[in-house]
């Protein structure tokens, strides 16, 4: 749970940022926290996770482009870009390596026939592709200030929401401690 709060630091002072000021200014800072996130990270564990990475080039690029060129549109396709890239590499996974990316992060806790790993790998895949593109609509439809809610509030309750169903599909497979 720490981690995850941890995760999300740079996303809540986007949002405060936002509120406060403007949506360059919120970039600006979600930059600076996301620097800040990835160098914690290097000095306390002299380690940094590959989405971290991802995440922090398309901070720097999207952000930066969005403070230059003065248009906020850079910063808003950074969601899809990342959903994107999520749902892709879920994708592949279901193709290339031996276990799909959702048994390499949940197969310590759960037992699941292979089939069934597979239909929740890429229902992950579709899941990540399908808030790609809902940002897009969201972006090009609504308010900057109805983004960011979206974007800080809405996505992250779509994911809540999603990894609920999903318990709710694999209750079945999670075995009785009494047994």
């Amino acid at each position: 749970m720490k981690k995850q709060l941890f995760e999300f630091f740079p996303i809540l002072l986007f949002f405060i940022a936002f509120k406060l000021y403007d949506i360059y200014v919120a970039t600006a800072v979600v930059i600076v926290a996301t620097l800040a996130q990835v160098g914690y990270n290097w000095f306390k564990y002299r380690k940094v996770e590959t989405m971290q990475w991802i995440t922090l080039g398309l901070i720097l690029v999207m952000g930066g482009a969005t403070l230059y060129l003065h248009d906020e549109k850079f910063i808003k396709w950074k969601l899809t870009l990342i959903e994107w890239l999520f749902g892709i590499a879920f994708l592949g996974s279901q193709f290339i390596g031996e276990k799909p990316f959702i048994e390499r992060m949940m197969g310590e806790a759960l037992v699941l026939p292979k089939l069934i790993w597979k239909r929740l790998n890429l229902v992950w895949a579709l899941f990540f592709i399908s808030v790609g593109f809902l940002n897009l609509y969201v972006m090009e439809h609504y308010s900057t200030n109805d983004w960011v809610t979206f974007k800080t509030i809405g996505v992250p309750v779509l994911m809540v929401l999603f990894i609920f169903v999903q318990m709710l599909f694999l209750y079945k497979y999670i075995p009785d401690p009494e047994e």
